[in-house]
């Protein structure tokens, strides 16, 4: 079966595609090192064409079907079920916890705030990914953190919920936060943002059900306390997924036991596409890029942003003057559209490459929202803000992340960009727990102010980065020539054949002459 499409000469690093592509039991009718075409480089500001190997594009829209079927559902509901496992003591305490624990004073907060240690801790987890196996890690970290939430039903006293949120904190830090890394060894650049927005989007859609489901579990007469209820049916499903979780997980793309052999090879070669040849993706961690990504303003740029958002995303807050059963049932909407606009922002910034002006824009929603929640006083008002600050804060989030991955040059400096964004980012929640306190209810006009100062604050950063970013694509330009002015050299035979070489590499997403940033 011929994988490839289109007629001229290859580039010299595509030669290991053809030797694999000879070892297909099929009938080959055109020679596979002669079966080139022109396509467009996925680039944020220049869209020049370059010689490369043109994949057929329905098969490698069949194999990112299958991607998207197996690998982003399986994550997209593991993140919900993690939501769930680490939100749901709200719910509890409203079920009797309280009560049964003796949540006095600052106790409560002290069980948000001891998540959050741990999770920022074990942000270091996010190159397990690229360390181990993908589907060990996968159904370790999933199993680990399921027992835990599920322990939470037979806790007896404040100091052992204490240390279960400590140790779940720390498990759970293992797989959320590095997902979006893990899915930048399935798609490139102008793919992974709408991917993320799908996994991201479980946050709030968890949103949208967590008091209906709470409410439904909890609201009948058990033999035990209503709470424990909650977090035993809560728990239990994650357990059973880290057995599934197991076996349905691939290890790679290029693995993937869902794919025939000719798709694993269109695998194959979107990894040569995005990389390189020869380039050991997983197993070890390349320590001078580690050391060098440190160094780079654009990591902790990115970093900045996540602190910013978690505080706000952390302490979005529904206190209209309704009882907690109504006020559960009216956060659905305003979740559901955070929801929607979560996947739709992804995914246009993902056709327009443009995701500066998207988190600049969600950015100054997201702080309208928290202006009118801290200034009016009416509850239609106060509502239609509470849809606004949704609407703002997790589609901005999501947005954050594929910029993380597009402007890091290999996949040691991607890791650490996403190591470090979560590290710092996180910290976010340790503050956003306590700009809430109970003494400024109904309102919380303190609270709603510092979060409306974050998201503008939010909207300024992401100018600023952008603006580096312009500048550094325009040294790029001087020091190699725009993306046009090399075709064109090309085409004329003006460079010499180790600048074609360069010129021409496959590895779209790795530093080099035809790298430019995402805007």
């Amino acid at each position: 079966m011929n994988i490839f499409k289109g007629k001229g000469q290859p580039p010299p690093t595509a030669a290991n595609l053809a030797d694999q592509a000879e070892t297909v039991e099929h009938d080959v009718d055109v020679d596979v090192e002669k079966t080139y075409d022109t396509i467009q480089l996925e680039n944020a500001s220049v869209d020049a064409p370059i010689r490369h190997p043109n994949i057929d594009p329905a098969l490698e829209k069949k194999v990112l079907r299958k991607f998207d079927w197996h690998v982003i559902s399986l994550l997209t509901f593991l993140y919900l079920l993690s939501f769930l496992d680490r939100s749901n003591i709200g719910n509890a305490k409203i079920a009797g916890m309280s009560d049964d624990l003796k949540l006095k004073g600052n106790r409560y907060s002290w069980l948000l705030t001891i998540f959050y240690i741990p999770y920022i801790l074990g942000e270091f987890q996010t190159f397990m990914w690229k360390i181990l196996p993908m589907n060990w890690w996968a159904s370790f970290i999933v199993l680990a953190w399921g027992i835990i939430a599920t322990a939470q039903a037979g806790v007896q006293s404040w100091q052992g919920e204490m240390a279960l949120r400590f140790l779940l904190g720390f498990t759970e830090a293992g797989f959320g936060p590095g997902v979006p890394y893990l899915l930048s060894f399935f798609y490139l650049r102008h793919e992974i943002g709408s991917r993320i927005g799908i996994f991201i989007s479980a946050a709030p859609l968890a949103n949208t059900f967590a008091g209906a489901l709470a409410y439904g579990i909890t609201s009948g007469h058990p033999s035990f306390a209503k709470w424990r209820v909650l977090f035993l049916v809560e728990g239990l499903p994650t357990i059973v997924m880290a057995v599934i979780t197991f076996f349905a997980m691939p290890n790679g793309p290029a693995h993937a036991w869902f794919l025939t052999e000719d798709e694993k090879r269109i695998a194959r070669a979107r990894g040569v596409r995005q990389v390189g040849e020869n380039v050991q993706r997983t197993g070890s961690i390349e320590w001078g890029s580690l050391f060098k990504g440190l160094l780079d303003a654009k990591m902790w740029f990115t970093a900045e942003f996540k602190l910013t958002e978690s505080i706000t995303a952390h302490v979005f807050q529904l206190q209209l003057g309704f009882s907690s059963i109504n006020a559960q049932g009216l956060t659905a909407p305003p979740y559901f559209v955070s929801w929607l606009i979560t996947m739709a922002s992804a995914w246009i910034a993902d056709r327009t490459m443009q995701r500066g002006y998207m988190i600049i824009f969600l950015s100054i929603v997201g702080g309208i929202g928290y202006v009118i929640l801290a200034t009016c006083t009416g509850v239609g008002p106060r509502y239609f803000g509470v849809f606004l600050a949704a609407a703002g804060v997790f589609p901005a989030i999501t947005n954050i992340l594929p910029w993380t991955a597009n402007n890091q040059g290999d996949d040691t400096r991607r890791g650490l960009a996403f190591v470090v964004l979560n590290l710092v980012g996180q910290c976010g929640p340790l503050l956003g727990t306590n700009i809430y306190p109970t003494n400024d209810e109904p309102r919380y006009i303190k609270g709603q102010s510092v979060c409306a100062a974050f998201m503008f604050f939010n909207a300024i950063l992401a100018l600023c980065l952008r603006v580096l970013l312009s500048w550094e694509n325009k040294k790029l330009d001087k020091k190699y020539g725009t993306l046009a002015e090399q075709d064109a050299a090309i085409a004329l035979g003006e460079q010499t054949a180790d600048d074609k070489t360069a010129a021409t590499e496959i590895a779209e997403e790795n530093y080099g002459p035809r790298y430019r940033f995402i805007l």
